[in-house]
């Protein structure tokens, strides 16, 4: 239980000393006006209370994240801990942070456009194009895997569970933000937590009363114990699976919705940074039910290449330590929750395209008019198989973190201050990335080369692309520097 209890304790703590040095670092300051106050349209920007926003941000880039993520990652063993701590302070939670903040800084801009904005048009009009992809998997993946768990509960066609679904999906994302989203997502972000308290407070209960002995991290453990760990190497396909709780570009996509909202700065430190600690203590909380639940980490292995899914896993607990309110705890969470992410991605979908083409978002019939194309190629990809979807979202969420690692450490470095705190990471990231490009199998999407070798293409790319960014970013400093006029 020390292990398990440090962990959520150096979390906590994070929040309150490290947070509140990036906030400082960043400069955050409430006499600068927020977009909110400025642009206030009763559609997108709208103004919410801190605690609204927070529950709201948590909802938005939790849903199954660090549920189902932590579960696939605690195969591998307690060496996720590791990972998802360290993963979640130094990265994450600074990646979330500074999405949120530059996007507060640019009128509430969406992702693209901050990134074309210190990364240059050419970057940009990938990312414009690979974020509005991203967005409509995760949307499909999140209305797919509930509406078939939907049907098997009540035996309905799935298509016609789709379709409502996607209603309200349509619903969620041509309404004023304060009219759906603003009412149900607290409750449903305060179940999530509560959820995962519950998990954690049974699982101290049973460690007091020894009915439960919590597996401590150790020496010996700090290697791959995945069942097959040929084909699911540490390094870095850990780091791939386990995105939700230690960093996930997708939550870029997500800040500048309350980025919009936020009247004053300050309030970035418990929506941006505090959600994301929020999101790693319940990664960790499930990491470590899913290693002890079963009897340690190889018993999970065995559950889970056996048949089962995490879906299932998640039903076992909460049925099995929390009972019938286990039972409604986790038809939220393997069903509601999903589907809360996923209206929210297409929502997030349409205000990218609007700022693309700068087409204003007044007027319901300009929301239809991004809106309908959206949920036609959402429609036509829920046919395809979810494994088939979900397998390039780890991947491609890793790649967009890495992105806009990059551009806050691009914005550091024009800023004149000290951009390591996001250059390291956004080197680390990199390597990660194209580790995983070259090493994973075949079916993972990967080249499957021999994996000493990826292992140094991978740092080598990345140590490159650090290059050029040092080239670059000297470069503006340089321009900047001749600007300034000569007292």
């Amino acid at each position: 239980m020390i292990t398990f209890l440090a962990a959520i304790i150096t979390l906590v703590l994070s929040y309150f000393f490290y947070g509140k040095f990036i906030e400082r670092f960043f400069g955050a300051n409430n006499n600068v006006k927020t977009p909110v106050v400025r642009l206030e349209d009763g559609v997108d920007f709208i103004p919410m209370p801190s605690w609204k926003m927070f529950t709201i941000q948590f909802l938005n880039i939790a849903g199954l994240g660090p549920i189902f993520g932590a579960i696939l990652g605690a195969m591998y063993g307690p060496i996720a801990y590791i990972w998802i701590v360290f993963g979640c302070i130094f990265m994450g939670a600074v990646h979330d942070y500074f999405s949120g903040m530059l996007s507060i800084r640019n009128d509430g801009a969406s992702l693209p456009e901050i990134v074309g904005k210190y990364l240059g048009s050419g970057i940009q009009n990938f990312i414009r194009l690979f974020t509005i992809l991203l967005l409509i998997f995760v949307g499909v993946a999140f209305v797919t895997g509930p509406a078939g768990l939907l049907k098997d509960l009540t035996g309905g066609g799935l298509n016609w569970w789709l379709y409502g679904i996607f209603a309200y999906y349509l619903l969620a994302t041509l309404l004023p933000i304060n009219k759906i989203i603003g009412k149900i997502y607290p409750i449903f972000g305060a179940a999530l937590l509560l959820m995962a308290i519950s998990i954690a407070g049974i699982m101290i209960y049973k460690s007091f009363n020894g009915s439960l002995q919590l597996n401590e991290i150790s020496i010996l453990q700090l290697k791959n114990l995945h069942v097959n760990p040929s084909q699911n190497i540490l390094y870095p396909m850990m780091f791939i699976v386990i995105s939700c709780g230690a960093i996930s570009g997708f939550h870029s996509t997500q800040s500048p919705m309350m980025a919009r909202c936020m009247k004053k700065e300050s309030y970035g430190r418990p929506v941006f940074f505090g959600a994301m600690i929020a999101e790693g203590i319940v990664a960790i909380i499930w990491a470590t039910a899913a290693m002890n639940f079963f009897g340690d980490t190889y018993a999970l292995n065995d559950t889970l290449t056996s048949g089962h899914n995490p879906a299932w896993v998640v039903n076992e607990i909460c049925n099995t330590w929390l009972g019938k309110i286990g039972a409604i705890f986790a038809i939220i969470g393997v069903i509601a929750c999903p589907i809360t992410t996923g209206d929210t991605a297409f929502r997030s979908a349409r205000l990218t395209i609007a700022d693309i083409f700068k087409y204003k978002q007044s007027s319901i019939q300009s929301r239809l008019i991004v809106s309908i194309p959206l949920f036609v190629i959402g429609f036509l990809l829920s046919q395809l198989d979810f494994s088939t979807i979900w397998k390039y979202l780890g991947l491609s969420n890793q790649i967009l973190s890495m992105v806009m690692l990059w551009t806050a450490a691009m914005y550091l470095a024009k800023e004149g201050k000290n951009h390591f705190y996001l250059s390291i990471p956004a080197v680390f990231m990199t390597a990660i990335c194209f580790t995983y490009l070259f090493v994973a199998p075949y079916k993972n999407g990967g080249l499957a080369i021999t994996p000493e070798i990826g292992y140094i293409l991978g740092l080598g790319i990345a140590l490159g692309i650090y290059l050029l960014f040092h080239f670059k970013s000297r470069k503006t400093s340089t321009i900047n520097t001749e600007q300034v006029p000569v007292k």
